[in-house]
């Protein structure tokens, strides 16, 4: 803040902060500055005190000029240590205070990621034509805010996929579209949740991100065993009100819920009041065998919250996905998606609308899935062929991830560590557990193609016969 126009103290105050906002990093090295003129006018000074300023600044080595260029931030500056303002931890939600950041990207060459898709087969320029109307179309709308529960064609999209491609009976107004799942488990922590006192059950092994949404919205977690029928609904707590679920492919381990425990957990629930919350997250891309239904078509009570994400079949960074949600709940969850973020990205929306409505999703699916098959076939051989001393791949005819659990007592924690220095990117299961863990790796095919598969498995065995 500047003193009044004419104190005999404004050249010093212009000088000062601007000096100061260089030194703190604000203005960065090599930054053009405005004209003195275009400088003078926003800040209401005279041109002579900014031309003053700028000189003084010129003079202690601050601003560089470059001939008619104009003037800019020197690059060489002594720059001291930024202060960093006092910690008050105190004033921090302890659960978040816990949590470590996420780590960087990988970078490796031959990298199995979990829960990645190949951007690479996605029809980008289709999609770039597709948004260009939808924003086209957006220029000729009014400019008011959006509907918290979604584009109306984008819900009636998503509406008819789930209803062919997983029997999902639902309309559009069941539907409330997130920015992808983990908004969707956020918004559902919100609206389920009484802090302190209601029990989550969640698979364990399971999926974390799903169990930190939950957490830090304060309940009570319960670590629930899956085995090859999937959850074991016989240890579930009897007083857990929400319970959370892959039936269709157990991440990470891979199996389907079987029919039997299917109906078994949707009985748990009616019996004592739950929620089930289905993830079905990678369904798309199931290879082989009949597919059960969805638990949302089996729910004849009104207790299954239905979650889906566009982050596996088309891509992560497009943050959509999608609940279908029981009538009596419907309200509150756009309630507390309007409290969010009010709603999603309105052209992204209308593109992703258009992309299903068109037939282009189905197709992409259709001719992903052949790619994603084949590596899954070649990563499935490889690993019972050359790695049979070591590791047992489990069973899965789904998704874009494999596991496969030692069979012997490998060290698995410095397998990865030391795969990771030959620039092989596997990860191990221990970290998908709560407690106690079976030693095993989790490969995923998404993201890396025939070529780095073998290449990566190649060298992953020298690593275990050395």
């Amino acid at each position: 803040m500047l003193p009044e126009r004419g104190s005999r103290t404004l050249l010093r105050d212009v000088h000062a902060q601007l000096r100061t906002a260089i030194l703190d990093g604000r203005l960065q090295a090599g930054l053009r500055l405005p004209t003195t003129r275009a400088f003078a006018h926003a800040y209401g000074i005279s041109r002579n005190t900014a031309i003053a300023a700028y000189d003084l600044l010129l003079s202690e080595g601050y601003l560089a000029t470059r001939g008619k260029a104009g003037t800019y931030v020197a690059q060489a500056l002594p720059r001291p240590a930024r202060r960093e303002s006092a910690q008050r931890a105190w004033q921090l939600n302890p659960f978040w205070r816990r949590q470590l950041p996420a780590e960087a990207a990988s970078r490796l060459h031959f990298d199995f990621q979990i829960g990645v898709p190949d951007v690479h087969a996605f029809p980008f320029a289709l999609w770039r034509r597709l948004s260009a109307r939808a924003l086209r179309a957006q220029a000729r709308a009014s400019s008011a805010y959006a509907d918290a529960q979604g584009r109306p064609a984008l819900r009636a999209a998503i509406a008819q996929h789930v209803s062919f491609a997983r029997a999902v009976g639902c309309v559009p107004e069941d539907i409330i579209v997130t920015a992808g799942a983990q908004q969707a488990f956020d918004l559902l922590a919100r609206i389920l949740v009484v802090p302190g006192r209601t029990v989550v059950a969640l698979e364990n092994p399971g999926y974390p991100p799903a169990r930190f949404a939950f957490a830090a919205a304060g309940a009570k977690i319960a670590a629930t065993p899956v085995d090859d029928e999937g959850l074991v609904v016989e240890r579930l707590p009897r007083n857990a009100r929400i319970i959370y679920v892959t039936p269709s492919h157990q991440f990470p381990l891979g199996s389907a819920m079987s029919a039997r425990r299917r109906a078994q957990l949707l009985e748990f629930a009616r019996r004592h009041r739950a929620v089930v919350i289905e993830d079905d997250y990678d369904s798309e891309f199931r290879f082989g065998g009949r597919p059960l239904d969805a638990l949302q078509t089996l729910d004849r009570d009104a207790c299954v919250f239905y979650v889906g994400t566009f982050s596996k079949s088309l891509f992560p960074t497009l943050r959509l996905g999608y609940v279908v949600a029981p009538a009596w709940a419907r309200a509150a969850l756009v309630a507390a998606k309007r409290n969010a973020d009010w709603h999603c990205p309105v052209a992204e929306q209308d593109t992703l609308a258009a992309f299903i409505s068109e037939g282009h999703l189905a197709r992409h699916v259709r001719k992903i899935r052949r790619i994603y098959a084949s590596r899954r076939d070649l990563l499935l051989q490889t690993l019972e062929r050359d790695f049979q001393p070591w590791f047992k791949p489990l069973p899965s005819v789904a998704g874009l991830h494999l596991t496969a659990l030692a069979r012997t007592q490998v060290d698995v924690e410095t397998l990865v560590e030391r795969a990771r220095h030959e620039e092989v990117g596997v990860q191990s299961v221990h970290g998908f557990y709560a407690g106690r863990s079976k030693p095993g790796l989790v490969f995923g095919y998404g993201a890396i193609d025939a070529a780095g598969i073998r290449a990566g498995l190649h060298r992953l065995r020298q690593i275990l016969a050395r």
